[in-house]
């Protein structure tokens, strides 16, 4: 099979089928959100809560 062959059959074939589709990267099919706004106040580390809810 020579260079021509396999030439002459890439354009048959997009001719026939067409191009393919633009591929789209993995990470541009996945969106993050968070599921809640970040909360300063709520993500604070408050060491004396625990004494506080457990009443220790």
């Amino acid at each position: 099979m020579s260079h021509e062959e396999t030439a002459a059959e890439a354009v048959t074939r997009k001719e026939r089928f067409g191009a393919l589709p633009e591929r789209i990267r993995p990470e541009d099919m996945v969106e993050t959100t968070p599921a809640v706004q970040h909360d300063p106040d709520r993500d604070a580390y408050d060491p004396d809560e625990f004494a506080v809810r457990y009443g220790l």
